[in-house]
């Protein structure tokens, strides 16, 4: 799948299982195949956190295909208790730790998806 922010197209993987969504990132690093990981859950208050995760994400926040949320260049964490990110909506996008600045992604900002 890709999603559109602002002119800037990224492919994502789309998970929807709790086991994929529970690894997440884990032990991953984006490549050619995969620029994201678009997470889709029911809509709510959720949070996330970076345990075993290899480079910094941006976590990104959405309701209603508008961001409402996004935590920046979130650091990797290797203890066994890591900080936790919280947002509302109904999915969460993670991107390499910067994209949001690099392109000017701000809450409020739409997305579109392309199947």
């Amino acid at each position: 799948m890709e999603v559109v922010i602002n002119n800037n197209l990224f492919n994502v993987k789309t998970l929807i299982s709790q086991k994929d969504i529970s690894r997440g990132m884990m032990f991953k690093k984006f490549n050619s195949d995969f620029d994201g990981m678009l997470f889709l859950m029911k809509e709510g208050n959720h949070s996330f956190w970076m345990k075993d995760c290899l480079i910094p994400l941006d976590i990104i926040f959405i309701d209603d295909n508008r961001i409402t949320k996004i935590h920046s260049n979130c650091p990797p964490c290797k203890e066994s208790k890591c900080k936790n990110y919280s947002g509302y909506g109904d999915l969460v996008l993670e991107l390499a730790g910067g994209t949001c600045e690099k392109y000017d992604i701000r809450v409020d900002d739409i997305i579109d998806f392309i199947s």
